[in-house]
């Protein structure tokens, strides 16, 4: 019989670069002419997005919100370590990286090898520094587990999941930052260069009718009025369907399993009802008490419409991985949602065992 922990954590790119650029998001979304003024006036914001964009465009506050997000992420790597895993299992989403026009598949299971990662490929594109001062190309290892993959494609097709799966990257892709980034604060304090576990990532289509529609990002409102959406992503339902069906093929194998959860909750910049301003807190608030209450009929039951309405497209990563921990039935032992209106995400942590 196997041993599990289930995680969730937060991939926020803005936490690998340094404090002013933390609100780099809001200040590209203050430049987009097509927003009211109003909106854009700060003595029209909420009182916690005003006390964090305060005097410095949120400079201050972004040291505060980093060191409550590495404190999370410690959290969870303790948890991580205290186990001790023989493999770790990665919901991820691929942000118009690895997939595009070619093909988007609904899940994936990235069946890779060892492989040296670029750490900081597209902020070096942006211009941002990293928050360690490593130079431009610095790389991590990332461990895989090709033979664990391959089996977990074949348990999940077996249980009626026609699932696919990947051997090599695109050339020329970045490699999808919400895996890299995974290890990257798992290993916070070395810049995710001596994580050591293995990883079986399987990527989620969670941008859905905005996967090539808005490249996987960010979107003007002038190109908003234009877009020609994409066919949805995958439902809570089926997230929920494939996380137990992952956590079936692992329960009777004699190994040490951690599931993992990588995503932010709502998004700013995909929140259009609020013009890409702040995120939903109130949708999160909602999901996060029927995290606490255990209730998973409600996620569950949470429609793609409400999905994408609230900005939450990461949210579906939670739902493969709390789909496991329904099945395997884990408590949680801690969780915490760390909200903020400046900068771009609330970001929710969770350890169950």
């Amino acid at each position: 019989m196997g041993d599990f922990l289930a995680l969730g954590m937060t991939h926020y790119p803005l936490l690998a670069g340094t404090d002013e650029h933390m609100a780099g998001l809001l200040r590209w979304t203050l430049t987009d002419p097509d927003i009211p003024a109003e909106e854009k006036d700060p003595a029209h914001w909420p009182d916690r997005m005003r006390r964090e964009w305060s005097d410095d465009g949120g400079t201050a506050a972004a040291t505060a919100h980093r060191a409550e997000l590495v404190s999370n992420l410690t959290r969870v790597r303790e948890a991580v370590d205290e186990f001790a895993p023989d493999v770790v299992v990665v919901w991820g989403d691929d942000q118009y990286e690895n997939f595009r026009e070619e093909v988007v598949p609904p899940f994936c299971v990235l069946a890779y090898g060892d492989l040296e990662v670029p750490a900081f490929e597209v902020m070096n594109e942006r211009g941002s520094p990293n928050y360690w001062g490593k130079p431009d190309d610095f790389e991590i290892v990332m461990h895989g587990d090709v033979s664990g993959a391959r089996q977990l494609t074949d348990g999940l097709i077996e249980r009626g999941f026609d699932m696919a799966y990947s051997y090599k990257k695109r050339a020329g892709a970045h490699f999808p930052h919400a895996i890299l980034n995974t290890q990257l604060f798992l290993d916070y304090e070395n810049a995710g260069a001596e994580m050591a576990y293995p990883f079986i990532p399987i990527t989620v289509n969670c941008y859905g009718q905005h996967a090539i529609a808005r490249k996987g990002g960010l979107a003007r409102f002038a190109d908003i009025e234009s877009e020609v959406l994409d066919p949805a992503g995958p439902t809570p339902a089926r997230c929920f369907q494939v996380g137990r069906a992952v956590a079936q093929h692992f329960r009777d194998r004699d190994l040490r399993v951690a599931f993992v959860a990588s995503s932010s909750w709502s998004h700013a910049f995909l929140a259009d009802k609020l013009w890409h301003m702040r995120p939903d807190t109130e949708a999160d608030m909602r999901i996060y008490k029927a995290l606490l209450e255990d209730d998973f009929a409600l996620m569950r039951n949470y429609t793609s419409a409400e999905v994408v309405d609230a900005g939450q497209h990461e949210i579906l990563n939670w739902f493969c991985m709390l789909g496991a921990v329904e099945e395997l039935g884990l408590r949680r032992e801690w969780s915490d949602l760390v909200v903020t209106d400046v900068f771009n995400s609330n970001k929710a942590f969770a350890v169950y065992a």
